[in-house]
């Protein structure tokens, strides 16, 4: 497969692995409403608030839309949007690499772009995510007034869509969009009711499905040139004598198919979204502008329709949603109003004076954007997060602030790829794939002496979680033999040396 070459590419593949495990400490008057909700607001750098998740939230992310800096060569007061094209490259790639260990298996990641960097972007996440996953780029009508002083004036964004798996594997997971009730009538009085018809044929030849159909007016018809009709025989006379087949032109046109609304169960989504079905910049612009009455709006906000339709596609309720370009909020309060669990990361101040106050006033109920379709009320809540330090120091020593769950968390993603799930208050961390984890660590007492815990003994041994399988103990130090160690199917790991650090 082709791959895309820039002047720092061999360094850049590697920034994702080399991006320090960092600690998130709580803020708690930054955060609000119900601290119970699971809902995550993070402030700092991207590229470590994702390596940061990493231990706890690898493969449970089910929708991650962001919208990057597009590289426009204009000045953004929020974002340095004016960078150079090496520079983005080396920006988004790493970022890819994290948020797709991120991604559940039934996950979708959505990202807008628009032409500056959009054909770049795309080879990048064909070789990021495979481009077997590619399932589509969706153009979005961004605006409808004419753009007079350009050549030609732009009116779309690109919104490039994968999946985690293949289009034929997410399709069972995606949903539908609410059909439409336009079009419907009743022109022959159906007892069933009002009802829509689409043509009784089907691409391409099919034996069984080639025969001629006598209209009510006596022609005889034909499948239409490279057609097939859209069922067998049988089928036909079966749907004819239910009254679901359909002659226009008085009887004298080709069949088509009744469709009743109790029969609709959604549409497909189709890769064209005009601006009068999810809103254009216009449209987002004024919802900022009614949210930050006292403050300069931001600059490139979405649409919450836009990102409505795209959370309903991609999601349920209860399911986990990332953005982490979060800009203004948009994506988090779209999610908290449409029922999912959501993650949002923002490097800026903004993420203080826009991001935070929106989402409080979520919780406060705002009536904005899409608020009256889903009949919002109010409610739930998130806590705010700040980057801290790096786990380990650049010596390779553990921080001095870590606790026992965090390096808990780190060790056992190390170990098996996944996240900790449960609470870890006790040395057994669990069992992955017949092989029991635990952690000898109590760095919060400071207590280095053997009967403090951190060193494996007979005693302490004696102690832990019963297990006859294989076992993979972290501790300062072991004083077992080798003997009872290949007796006990120990692998012993020393803290800090054996811990990766990256």
């Amino acid at each position: 497969m082709p791959t895309l070459t820039w002047l720092t590419r061999k360094t850049d593949l590697k920034l994702s692995q080399g991006a320090p495990y960092r600690l998130l400490g709580t803020i708690p008057e930054l955060s609000y409403g119900d601290p119970e909700s699971g809902n995550m607001l993070i402030q700092g750098d991207n590229l470590d608030g994702l390596k940061a998740l990493l231990p706890y939230y690898a493969g449970q992310v089910k929708c991650i839309y962001i919208d990057p800096p597009y590289n426009t060569k204009s000045a953004f007061e929020h974002y340095d949007d004016n960078l150079e094209h090496t520079k983005w490259l080396s920006t988004i790639y790493p970022r890819l690499e994290l948020l797709r260990e991120l991604l559940s298996e039934e996950g979708s990641i959505w990202v807008s772009i628009d032409d500056n960097e959009g054909h770049y972007l795309k080879v990048i996440m064909d070789e990021v995510f495979g481009r077997k996953n590619f399932i589509a780029n969706v153009i979005w009508q961004k605006r409808t007034s004419r753009e007079n002083r350009a050549a030609i004036g732009t009116s779309h964004d690109h919104i490039l869509l994968y999946g985690r798996n293949d289009s034929v594997q997410w399709k069972e997971h995606r949903n539908l969009l609410p059909g439409n009730e336009a079009g419907y009538a009743n022109p022959d009085n159906d007892q069933r009711g009002v009802w829509r018809s689409i043509p009784f044929s089907a691409q391409g030849y099919r034996k069984n499905q080639m025969y001629d159909i006598v209209t009510p007016t006596g022609k005889t018809l034909s499948p239409p040139k490279g057609r097939c009709w859209g069922a067998t025989e049988p089928e036909y006379l079966n749907l004819l004598t239910d009254n679901k087949i359909y002659f226009p032109k008085n009887g004298d046109g080709r069949p088509r198919i009744k469709q009743f609304p109790e029969n609709q169960k959604g549409l497909v989504p189709m890769t064209l979204w005009a601006a009068s079905e999810v809103g254009d910049t216009e449209d987002s612009k004024k919802e900022i502008l009614e949210l930050f009455k006292e403050h300069d709006p931001f600059g490139t906000p979405k649409p919450e329709s836009l990102i409505q339709r795209i959370i309903h596609i991609a999601t349920n309720p209860g399911d986990l949603v990332l953005d982490s370009f979060l800009g203004s909020g948009t994506t988090c309060a779209v999610a908290h109003k449409m029922g999912r669990r959501y993650i949002g990361i923002e490097m800026g101040e903004h993420a203080v004076t826009h991001c935070a106050p929106r989402l409080r006033q979520v919780i406060d109920a705002e009536q904005g954007g899409i608020s009256k379709s889903v009949d919002w009320q109010g409610g739930g809540g998130f806590r705010f997060y700040r980057l801290g330090d790096a786990v380990f120091d650049d010596a390779g020593k553990i921080n001095s602030n870590i606790r026992f769950a965090t390096l808990a968390a780190h060790i056992w993603f190390c170990e098996t790829g996944t996240p900790l799930t449960g609470e870890a208050n006790s040395p057994f961390l669990g069992i992955y794939k017949d092989i029991a984890y635990y952690l000898l660590f109590n760095g919060i007492l400071g207590d280095k002496r053997p009967a403090g815990g951190n060193v494996l003994t007979s005693g302490v041994l004696r102690d832990l979680h019963s297990y006859a399988g294989e076992k993979v103990i972290y501790g300062e130090t072991s004083r077992l033999t080798t003997e009872r160690m290949r007796l006990e199917q120990i692998t012993f790991k020393q803290i800090p040396y054996d811990i990766k650090a990256r």
